[in-house]
């Protein structure tokens, strides 16, 4: 009963997030990937940023009762960032293009996939700079690319496009700039899914951290995100069941001088999640300039 029960759980979680380099509320933009300072848009400039991001499951959460699940994704985000020395409404104009390569590895429904993702093209980034506060506007487009199937429950692409809007900002505290407090947010607008014909409903996730410039220049923080879907699903046989997720965390970020870059790692653990699964996440991501 238990193994019929995790199955059906497998094909219905198709919709519900298996995608992108760990777990979305119900779209495509995962919390916790960017962390402290999120909002800020860098200089003028050439940037890479790669993120490693792994996500092990541990339940699913429903309406109708909770199922430990056991299973992963593992994921290499590469991150492309222009940003122009042209000014648009007072900001700072630039472009972003994310290539993804994953692993999902979904023990309880005996199936695994790898390969290249969804690929997410932004046009506008704005991004403000004040004395003590940064802010940032962008939007772009998550284009179904990668291979996806209603029968494969492990599909790297989601079968959606999604439409991404950004908002956010960080306030420091001090003139020095050692205390920080941001706030990055992400609205998500799908298309219909290949095959099913469902919609997902829109949702809205917000990252945030609370940020320490130590003496010796690491910075510490205490991060976390949360996100709702906002609208249920649209299309014959879709769910009125609404996806949420919650996370708290800790980060730690350090430049490397030999390489000119800088590391940030950081960890999450999710509770209170509905209508979707529930676990931890570990990231990585490095900053390279050109």
């Amino acid at each position: 009963m238990k193994k019929t029960k995790l199955l059906a759980l497998a094909g219905a979680l198709s919709l519900a997030g298996f995608s992108a380099p760990g777990y979305a509320v119900n779209g495509h933009y995962v919390g916790g990937i960017e962390g402290t300072k999120g909002p800020s848009v860098p200089p003028a400039g050439v940037y890479y940023r790669g993120y490693l991001v792994h996500y092990d499951l541990e339940s699913l959460q429903s309406d109708t009762g909770n199922v430990d699940i056991d299973g992963s994704v593992t994921a290499f985000a590469n991150r492309f960032i222009w940003v122009t020395d042209k000014k648009f409404l007072g900001a700072d104009y630039g472009a972003e293009a994310i290539i993804i390569a994953q692993h999902n590895d979904f023990d309880f429904a005996n199936t695994s996939e790898t390969g290249i993702g969804d690929i997410f093209i932004g046009p506008v980034i704005l991004g403000w700079h004040g004395k003590q506060w940064d802010s940032v506007f962008a939007a772009g487009h998550w284009f179904d690319t990668g291979d996806y199937s209603v029968s494969e429950p492990a599909s790297i692409g989601k079968g959606f496009g999604t439409t991404m809007l950004t908002l956010g900002g960080t306030w420091y505290f001090d003139e020095a700039r050692d205390w920080s407090l941001s706030a990055l947010s992400r609205y998500e607008i799908k298309t219909e899914q290949d095959d099913t014909g469902i919609t997902p409903g829109d949702s809205w996730i917000v990252e945030w951290a609370v940020g320490k410039v130590l003496d010796n220049g690491v910075e510490v923080a205490l991060a976390g995100y949360d996100g709702w879907q906002l609208e249920a699903d649209s299309g014959t046989g879709a769910s009125n069941a609404k996806a949420e997720q919650h996370a708290i965390g800790a980060e730690v970020t350090f430049g490397v001088p030999a390489i000119g870059a800088q590391l940030s790692g950081a960890f999450y653990t999710e509770y209170g999640n509905k209508n979707r699964p529930e676990g931890n996440l570990f990231r990585l991501h490095l900053t390279k300039a050109f």
